[in-house]
């Protein structure tokens, strides 16, 4: 029990680190841990490029779609691509979607973007928290495993993203909404079978030994 506590303590700073600064990730992570992450990762290598490729494309088309009044968070997972944030209008809002999902790769976006004034700062600074809290408890659980999920916060609201089974969503749902701070929890996932989970094990396996 007395060791739990420091591998709690570590897999903080891994998830503070990758939610806070995470263009420097890949450097205090480390290759090690990186590589342990993509083994464990439940899409393909080719889907993993693909959705960072879709991210970094979506975020350089924002400034000439969206302004510079607007805040707009992009997240891929598995080509499917989540809309964060708030934009001025329902015209931009529906321009940023149509423009998203023209790029390439992409098969389907979820647009949960807000009509309103962008979040300040503080409350920015109170969603990467939260993200961090809840990557925390997912990674404390025993019986799903964390790295199956992606997770995004705004304004308090959770979405979590990833390729799980129905009971594996319902149960990080259920401990996301356990978080001090989360106003509602929406799920973003595409379902699997238990059977597609048994054919990531061997390779995870592999990848430990």
């Amino acid at each position: 029990m007395n060791k739990a506590r420091p591998l709690s303590l570590a897999v903080m700073a891994a998830v503070l680190a990758s939610t806070t600064l995470s263009a420097c990730a890949p450097i205090l992570v480390g290759g090690a841990v990186a590589g342990t992450l993509a083994a464990s990762d439940r899409r393909t290598l080719g889907a993993q490029t693909e959705d960072k490729s879709i991210v970094v494309k979506a975020e350089v088309k924002m400034p000439n779609i969206a302004g510079k009044s607007s805040h707009v968070n992009v997240n891929s997972f598995n080509r499917r691509v989540l809309l964060t944030g708030e934009v001025p209008d329902d015209e931009i809002k529906a321009k940023v979607e149509r423009e998203v999902r023209a790029i390439d790769g992409v098969l389907n976006v979820t647009n949960e973007l807000e009509v309103g004034f962008s979040s300040s700062y503080t409350s920015r600074s109170n969603d990467a928290l939260i993200t961090s809290k809840v990557k925390l408890s997912l990674a404390d659980a025993k019986d799903i495993s964390a790295n199956s999920f992606k997770v995004i916060t705004e304004k308090g609201a959770v979405f979590l993203m990833g390729r799980v089974t129905q009971r594996e969503g319902a149960q990080a749902a259920d401990i996301a909404r356990g978080v001090a701070g989360v106003t509602k929890v929406v799920k973003v996932f595409e379902y699997i079978t238990d059977e597609d989970v048994k054919q990531y094990q061997p390779s995870q396996q592999a990848s430990q030994g």
